[in-house]
């Protein structure tokens, strides 16, 4: 969020100007409008792209939906920060709105919720009380002013998918508006009864546990993972053995699978002598840690509390399976295994253990999918995990530890971290998995792959090529202003 204008007031029965229509993903307000009692606004639903607050001291805040990490509003001491929070509703705290000096009790809840969109209200308070809505995410996505959002749901399996763009078109809750959409589609929640209430606050507990400051490893990267992971589960050769467990493991496991990432790799948190390390004894320390607060999640939600226990406790042991295969340290092993299955053609996927190793190397795919993506997402995921390895790269710097190779920004280049990545890591098993899965999916894939490598390379020549210009040009004058500094001297001599 962030406030963009302050402008006179506009009562909602005058016309609002055109760039404030334009303005995308917002919600309007206003002390004359239904919500507050009053007679219903005239074309509201037109009134797309702000928020117009109507109030008695004629403010008008025109807010714009960013996903940044807090919200200002204008209360009579000046601007204070609200914190967004996790709560799949944008939340802000409408006293400060509404601070009078005259009122000192607490706004009541009643008066709350008229402030929230009517139809949100509605489909809560039907979701609450047991009764189904018409539209399954009605009580998660708001009918007024998502419905981009749910056109995109239309078209998840779709490779170009922009998960950020997704993410703010809900507020910075792709992750849990995705994850719902996907098991409510697959038919998970009738099939394993769960509660509703129950899973919204799992998804939203994950959302949270997320660290959104990150600029990689956060929620947004978990939701991309999570489509990602749908698009392999919707291949013919998974779509058609694949059980209704092993799609909820799977869709579970790739929405959790960075979970409380601290934004640091293992070797970091070895040689700063981090508590998690001496946890796991420096084996897949991130990957257990991933899945011990999956598994914490799970039973503090008490999403599967109804099943039997054998039956949870084996569902947990498997969800860290799938998790534990995205270490990257154990990347080899993985590939050789899978390359050894290929060769003797030899997986069948009706055995119970072949169908889980298979998911195991889909989360991994979906893990490292970003380079396979269309150059202009490829190119900011590539952009933002580069951040987050150089910022690691200062924090070493700043406190006098040896500073990781990969995140040193003084040595080294956007460019090449990602052409090394793309060679050693990336194509070796997206090969792999086309010969497994030689579907149209994975020859876009591989001509993605193969046209993002050859723009960084392209990127990185261009860069060097002005670089060594640039240095020529700085020699060239440097020897100019040597020259020009000896003539005055031999014509002395002279």
């Amino acid at each position: 969020m962030e406030v963009c204008y302050q402008l006179p007031v506009l009562p909602l029965d005058r016309p609002v100007p055109k760039h404030v229509l334009s303005r995308r993903g917002a919600i309007s307000f206003s002390s004359n409008s239904y919500f507050f009692g009053g007679p219903a606004p005239r074309q509201l639903a037109k009134r797309r792209g702000a928020i117009s607050y109507d109030s008695e001291n004629q403010t008008a805040l025109y807010i714009r939906m960013l996903g940044t990490y807090d919200v200002r509003v204008r209360s009579q001491v000046g601007f204070e920060p609200e914190p967004r929070g996790s709560h799949p509703y944008l939340y802000v705290d409408f006293r400060t709105l509404h601070s009078r000096p005259q009122s000192a009790g607490p706004v009541s809840a009643r008066n709350v919720r008229r402030l929230l969109s009517f139809q949100r209200y509605l489909h809560s308070s039907r979701f609450i009380r047991g009764i189904p809505a018409s539209n399954p995410l009605g009580y998660i996505l708001d009918d007024d002013y998502t419905g981009q959002a749910k056109l995109m749901l239309e078209k998840v399996g779709n490779w170009n998918f922009d998960m950020f763009l997704f993410d703010r078109l809900t507020n910075g809750n792709s992750l849990v508006n995705l994850t719902f959409h996907l098991f409510n589609s697959y038919g998970l929640i009738e099939l394993f009864q769960l509660d509703m209430v129950k899973l919204r606050r799992f998804l939203v507990m994950i959302q949270e546990d997320y660290r959104s400051l990150n600029p990689y490893h956060n929620a947004v990267h978990a939701a991309d993972v999570t489509q990602a992971m749908y698009c392999y589960l919707q291949e013919p050769k998974l779509a058609e053995t694949m059980t209704s467990c092993d799609l909820l493991l799977g869709l579970l496991a790739a929405a959790t699978h960075d979970l409380d990432h601290p934004g640091v790799n293992q070797p970091f948190l070895i040689k700063t002598n981090h508590y998690l390390a001496a946890l796991y004894k420096n084996s897949s320390v991130l990957e257990n840690h991933h899945w011990k607060s999956a598994v914490g999640l799970l039973r503090e939600s008490a999403l599967l509390s109804h099943l039997p226990t054998e039956d949870r406790l084996n569902m947990e042991e498997r969800l860290g399976s799938l998790i534990l295969a995205t270490d990257i340290s154990r990347q080899n092993n993985y590939l050789s295994e899978f390359r050894t299955h290929l060769d003797k053609r030899d997986l069948c996927l009706t055995n119970g253990r072949h169908r889980h190793f298979i998911l195991q190397i889909a989360l991994k795919c979906a893990d490292i999918c970003n380079p396979c993506r269309p150059w202009k997402l490829s190119k900011l995921w590539s952009e933002k995990v580069t951040e987050e390895f150089f910022h690691q790269g200062d924090i070493e710097r700043k406190h006098h530890l040896e500073v990781t190779p990969l995140c040193d920004r003084q040595s080294n280049s956007v460019a090449n971290i990602q052409i090394g990545f793309m060679t050693y890591v990336v194509e070796p098993l997206f090969v792999e998995w086309s010969r497994f899965s030689d579907t149209r999916l994975s020859q876009t894939m591989m001509g993605h792959l193969s046209l993002n490598k050859q723009g960084w390379k392209e990127g990185r020549d261009k860069q060097e090529a002005n670089t060594s210009r640039a240095s020529e040009e700085q020699r060239t004058s440097a020897a100019k202003d040597s020259n020009s500094k000896e003539l005055p001297q031999g014509s002395k001599r002279s």
